[in-house]
């Protein structure tokens, strides 16, 4: 609770008060899903707390992910190992709490590129949406192209006895990490279906797991591309249940935020899980901001989806003729150059 509260007053400090401190200049042409444990890889990508962006001036790219227990991070380190292969650029992979913390980062310059949700892109640009962008628009926010569906997952354990929504009343979940659109996208569902008795927590995918394996929670929302990694480690070694979101539930979640569309998990994704479960998804989406040079989105939007075939992670979703699908914001002059050519 302690790591809690301290982050929490950290993003009150330096996200929501900064970021609307950034849109205020952001406007004159300047510079939260996939949330996770926004703690350092095992690898030596993640550099949490390290070098920030130089807004694409030379060739040391910071690239700001999700999360290591999510997808955001492992396909941003398959990103940067076919843009460090095909052009002269070097990315930095940094570890986060998702997007909307990627979308400060974003408008202050610290991050040249960022994945992000197509929703939080949406309420970032636009000043609206959640509070954090209330009045606040991030006008320098520039979309670069989308990639997958962002599948909103609540899992639990068999044990817990809870099989649907409504089962979640009075039940402790963790709804993801501060700051993160995993975070937002929980509330917006629970406040659409009608669940306002919880005791919510806050943690990454990896945390929420070892929460639920524990104990310490009742079910945790996850959202990214299936398989998340953190998830099926979680399965095989205990019992899950993944909560559907479907019928009239689905219905009134898709009428409270027009950005969910259907999705379902299919049969086997994860150990036990042996039937096909209903649910409602975002778009996964890279986004940079409108100070990097044309070129070197160009450049790095180039190296990605000429060589999409490269990648071993959402294979059947990341295409150059998808890649627009569901864009929510102004797209970056440097990616529509590649696009549209």
């Amino acid at each position: 609770m302690t790591n809690n509260r301290t982050r929490r007053r950290f993003l009150e400090a330096t996200g929501i008060a900064g970021i609307a401190a950034l849109a205020g200049c952001s406007g004159n042409g300047g510079d939260g899903g996939d949330g996770g444990d926004g703690g350092s890889g095992d690898d030596g990508t993640t550099q949490s707390g390290g070098d920030g962006g130089d807004g694409g001036t030379s060739n040391r790219l910071s690239w700001h992910a999700g999360g290591t227990g999510g997808t955001y991070y492992p396909l941003s380190n398959e990103f940067k190992t076919i843009v460090e292969e095909y052009t002269d650029f070097s990315l930095t992979v940094q570890s986060t709490g998702a997007s909307v913390e990627n979308v400060g980062s974003l408008a202050d310059g610290s991050a040249d590129f960022a994945l992000i949700q197509n929703d939080i892109a949406y309420f970032a640009k636009n000043g609206t949406g959640i509070e954090a962008f209330q009045g606040n628009a991030i006008e320098n926010l520039r979309g670069v192209a989308t990639l997958y569906p962002e599948t909103i997952t609540v899992v639990t354990l068999q044990s817990t006895g809870i099989e649907t929504l409504s089962d979640l009343s009075g039940a402790t979940i963790n709804t993801g990490d501060l700051g993160s659109g995993t975070q937002v996208n929980a509330n917006q569902i629970l406040e659409a279906v009608g669940i306002t008795d919880y005791n919510e927590q806050n943690a990454g995918f990896s945390q929420a797991s070892e929460q639920l394996a524990n104990g310490d929670i009742d079910a945790a929302f996850v959202v990214g591309g299936w398989p998340v990694g953190a998830i099926e480690d979680l399965a095989t070694t205990n019992d899950i249940h993944i909560v559907p979101i479907e019928g009239d539930n689905r219905t009134a979640v898709k009428d409270a935020a027009s950005w969910f569309a259907d999705d379902t998990i299919p049969a086997g994704t994860y150990n036990g899980v042996d039937e096909a479960v209903e649910t409602v998804a975002v778009q996964a989406m890279i986004a940079t901001n409108a100070g990097v040079p044309a070129d070197t989105v160009e450049t790095v939007t180039a190296a990605i989806f000429d060589h999409v075939d490269e990648l071993t992670i959402k294979t059947d979703f990341i295409t150059v003729d998808s890649a627009q699908d569901g864009m929510s914001i102004e797209l970056h002059e440097g990616a529509a150059a590649y696009f549209n050519a």
